[in-house]
């Protein structure tokens, strides 16, 4: 009986075996099938979200790229019918209007999103957090009235300096949050072995946590700078536009965004070719503030020095 049992049991072990092997091969067959399937979702949906992008870029290229000369950057807009032209006094406005909302919107958000970080159960900070929160989502036209009702309507005219609040102001909700979250990543043993150094929680917080944090709060902050540098809904209730080169804060000036919106629904075809040029500038100003933004997160997250 045992002497002719015995030889079956290899055979039967062989086969057990084989058919493991044929299910483990299927298996990876399949994992490896669904893998490329879902990479291949994958790269569709990346190229999907960038190919707007893409396409804007390159209709912005065809339509503006041969009206970008240096007169378009130095020179005044032309009268209606004159061929040529620049949008020199946009271009300085829009560098103005920038510089008016950063020395507004930048101190002011940096120091509500330390608070926001430092205080983070009081009940000040959850209501200040709610209220960036919802005004992070705030339409950028209301902004524009808003700021024309107490800003421009008092004194009885348009001025660079209400176009550079309301952008503050738009830029403010944003960088607060920014600050708030690279803050909260700064570890807690930096700032207990400052306070077990003797120095104070606001001390502490300026020149330990903050400084820590810098690198992201200044991506936060070049990210809000492109935000509002594309914004022309709030110019055309505060700053409302300039023909003429105008760098003061108390007079109206011009700007790109508000440039473009105005040779656009022009019916001339010299100011159509013009705001293709002058939006072309536009998403290239916002782009090189992106790449720098970018270089910036590289830095602090110890990837630049590849």
């Amino acid at each position: 009986m045992t002497s002719s049992t015995a030889p079956t049991r290899p055979r039967r072990d062989t086969g057990v075996r084989r058919a493991t092997a044929l299910r483990t091969a299927g298996t990876l067959t399949r994992r490896r099938a669904v893998n490329a399937l879902m990479q291949g979702v994958m790269y569709v949906a990346a190229l999907l979200a960038v190919l707007p992008l893409l396409l804007i870029v390159w209709h912005l290229a065809r339509e503006g790229a041969s009206s970008i000369s240096l007169d378009f950057f130095t020179r005044m807009p032309k009268p209606v019918g004159e061929v040529g032209g620049g949008m020199g006094n946009a271009i300085a406005g829009t560098l103005v209007l920038l510089g008016v909302a950063s020395a507004i919107g930048l101190p002011i958000g940096i120091g509500a999103g330390l608070y926001l970080a430092e205080q983070r159960g009081s009940r000040l900070a959850t209501s200040v957090r709610f209220l960036s929160d919802v005004l992070n989502g705030l339409p950028s036209i209301v902004m524009g009235i808003f700021a024309w009702q107490f800003l421009v309507r008092p004194l009885g005219h348009f001025s660079a300096t209400a176009g550079g609040i309301a952008l503050g102001a738009m830029m403010i909700p944003l960088v607060t949050r920014t600050t708030e979250e690279m803050i909260r990543l700064v570890p807690t043993s930096l700032r207990e072995a400052a306070l077990a150094l003797g120095y104070t929680r606001w001390r502490t917080s300026l020149t330990v946590v903050l400084r820590t944090a810098l690198p992201g709060i200044v991506t936060g902050a070049l990210v809000a700078v492109a935000r509002i540098a594309g914004e022309t809904a709030p110019l055309l209730f505060t700053a409302f536009g300039n023909q003429f080169w105008s760098l003061a804060l108390d007079q109206p000036i011009s700007a790109l965004p508000l440039q473009i919106f105005n040779y656009a629904i022009s019916p001339y075809d010299e100011w159509h070719r013009l705001a293709w040029a002058g939006a072309l500038v536009l998403i290239g100003l916002v782009l090189i503030i992106s790449l720098i933004a970018r270089y910036a997160t590289r830095s602090r997250y110890g990837g630049g020095g590849d």
